[in-house]
């Protein structure tokens, strides 16, 4: 199966209302392992890749280990990988698309890319991160550009997340515009306010499992189900566990 072929069916699993679900690897064994049991597709998360290494999460893990990591994984099983690439360690378009590229030969088909000024503060304004997201494309055809808006993770309260919606709607726009094939809520909850975004963005939605299920997520007409840090959590939690009952 080529390259092409890979990523098309990676992006055909993306159906509103019958969503791929991507429980969050790390590594090429953690990979294995998700694989055996049935899953459809891989993606890493930014913060267990990191956390599996000693790092601290935004960009710490320096990229070659990042890139050396997605071959492993690529190379690990015959499923789909998208790789969490958070701000594409650059700023500047032309390196973004030059770090694209690099991650397109890893076999990867897919990367998610976010608009939180990684080791800064707040987003990236609409037009420049959009400038963002057409770099990204420009690094190849097929690679699926998970666009993530981190507006609702950065606001804690979420009694505020509804005020959120017009700015989140407009950047989804605006990715879509650039090249963006999905778009990524993360910290948003509310099984109502999930339903709007997915009703009025053209792009499949997907959304954090933390404070969802799986159910609410079909029913509100999500298209991608990602856990995140949750699982390695879970694990290193079950780790410590089967330790401390040692006799």
């Amino acid at each position: 199966m080529t390259y092409s072929d890979r990523a098309k069916a990676f992006a055909a699993l993306h159906q509103p209302g019958d969503p791929v679900v991507l429980y969050n690897i790390w590594d090429a064994g953690s990979a294995k392992a998700i694989a055996g049991a049935g899953a459809k597709a891989l993606a890493t998360g930014s913060f267990p890749v990191a956390a599996a290494q000693g790092f601290a999460d935004g960009e710490q893990v320096p990229l070659e280990f990042v890139l050396g990591n997605a071959e492993r994984i690529v190379a690990a099983t015959d499923l789909p990988v998208t790789i969490d690439f958070e701000g594409g360690y650059a700023r500047e378009p032309e390196q973004l698309t030059a770090n694209v590229k690099r991650l397109a030969e890893t076999g990867a088909v897919g990367l998610n890319f976010e608009d939180q000024v990684v080791g800064g503060d707040g987003l990236y304004g609409i037009e420049e991160q959009a400038r963002r997201v057409a770099a990204v494309r420009a690094a190849h055809a097929d690679i699926f550009v998970n666009a993530r808006t981190d507006l609702f993770l950065k606001e804690k309260d979420v009694s505020k997340h509804a005020g959120l919606l017009p700015e989140a709607l407009e950047r989804a726009a605006a990715y879509a515009e650039a090249g963006g094939n999905g778009f990524f809520v993360p910290g948003l909850s509310d099984p109502d306010l999930i339903a709007q975004v997915c009703e009025g963005c053209s792009l499949p939605v997907n959304t954090m499992m933390r404070g969802i299920t799986l159910a609410t997520a079909r029913q509100a007409g999500v298209a991608r189900c990602s856990y995140g840090p949750i699982p390695h959590a879970k694990l290193m939690q079950v780790l410590a566990e089967h330790f401390q009952a040692l006799e």
